[in-house]
């Protein structure tokens, strides 16, 4: 299979990983800074979950399938699902993870995609690249 295709689902399925992890740190906050929290889990789960449509698009425009069902996303997904989190910092840390697992996913794809002269695609994974690198930014900055 093509090697770019493969790099696209599996940055599919980190990123829909880290989707619902950020969807169920937003569920299940609490404490003093629920608020905060609930928002901004919330934002980062928006943000996630609005560039899997796309990375699904773009593999449908090479001839391929996107992942159809939950067991094919994890056929291809590298993260870990983790343990349960509930501390506030618990739920970072995890996110702080999964953030890191999608940027390597985007990093390796966007290689591939230089490399294969995929200009289009390439330049949807930079602006996906400084977005992750922003949300890695946030989350750490939260963690200190």
């Amino acid at each position: 299979m093509n090697e770019l295709i493969v790099s696209l689902r599996v940055l599919f399925g980190n990123t829909f990983v880290m989707y619902f992890k950020a969807q169920s740190h937003h569920w299940n906050v609490e404490g003093i800074n629920f608020s905060q929290f609930h928002d901004f889990f919330g934002k980062l789960y928006e943000d996630v979950y609005g560039s899997i449509d796309h990375i699904a698009e773009e593999i449908r425009a090479m001839g391929e399938y996107a992942p159809r069902t939950i067991s094919e996303i994890y056929e291809y997904k590298t993260l870990n699902e983790g343990n349960v989190s509930s501390t506030v910092e618990q739920m970072l840390q995890d996110l702080q993870i999964a953030n890191d697992g999608v940027l390597e996913s985007l990093n390796k794809s966007m290689e591939i995609a230089i490399r294969e002269n995929k200009q289009g695609l390439a330049d949807f994974l930079a602006g996906r690249i400084d977005i992750h690198e922003k949300h890695a930014w946030m989350i750490r900055s939260h963690l200190k």
